[in-house]
């Protein structure tokens, strides 16, 4: 018998969850950085159409930077900030995180953990289930030749 999906109050998706983390500005500036590469507040304010202030627009990016998402470096008087983290980057960090804190939960809880992953992924697609099994082996495979 499946048991039917519910959300605790409260919370949401790893991916909701990541994007609601960062506030509205802060996820348009790290697109317009991802696109760019490497931007200045100059050039954020630009991209923007001086629809924010360059003080508004330079807290955002030190803030950015301080949640550690961001690099940057002085050029001249001002800082050049790039991403550390490419989207894919950042949403699969994110997810090892949650999985490593359900995982964390106790090792006696591991193993329903893991029954729901696999449940997951074959109620999509049959052949993400073979791609798992795959990288099941791939990754024994990895740490016997460790040993």
């Amino acid at each position: 018998m499946k048991i039917p999906k519910f959300f605790v109050r409260g919370s949401a998706r790893p991916n909701e969850a990541l994007i609601s983390s960062f506030g509205k500005l802060e996820r348009e500036i790290l697109k317009e950085i991802w696109a760019r590469g490497e931007v200045n507040v100059r050039q954020i304010v630009a991209a923007f159409d001086e629809r924010f202030a360059y003080t508004t627009v330079m807290t955002t990016l030190d803030r950015l930077y301080k949640k550690g998402v961001l690099t940057r470096r002085k050029e001249g008087k001002a800082f050049v900030y790039a991403a550390r983290y490419t989207s894919e980057e950042l949403e699969t960090e994110f997810t090892e995180d949650v999985i490593g804190c359900l995982l964390d939960a106790g090792t006696h809880r591991i193993e329903p953990v893991l029954a729901c992953i696999v449940d997951a992924v074959s109620d999509r697609d049959r052949e993400l289930l073979d791609r798992l099994e795959e990288m099941v082996r791939e990754k024994r495979r990895e740490l016997e030749s460790e040993e």
